[in-house]
C-alpha cells in the first residue's frame, strides 16, 4: 500500500495543486510539506484530517491503510 507521502503527492497532482498550495492549506512552510510528501517527517493527525476533508477521502486511504478513497 502507498505511504502517506505518496498519497499526498498523488492527490495533490490529481488536483493540479503545488506543494505551496498544500502548505498554505495546512498553514505550514513549503519545506515542511515537502518533508511530509517524502515521508521524512510525521504529520500531526490534525493536519491529516484537514487533508482528508479537503480531498474528500478517508483517513485510512490517506495513510495507506486502504485503497478505497471513499471508505469513510
Amino acid at each position: 500500500m502507498a505511504s502517506l507521502g505518496e498519497r499526498i503527492k498523488e492527490l495533490r497532482v490529481s488536483k493540479e495543486l503545488t506543494q505551496s498550495d498544500i502548505a498554505k492549506l495546512l498553514n505550514i512552510t513549503t519545506r515542511q510539506e515537502q518533508r511530509y510528501e517524502s515521508d521524512k517527517s510525521d504529520m500531526p493527525i490534525s493536519k491529516a484530517v484537514t487533508l482528508a476533508d479537503f480531498f474528500d477521502v478517508s483517513l485510512d486511504y490517506l495513510v495507506g491503510r486502504s485503497d478505497d478513497p471513499t471508505r469513510k
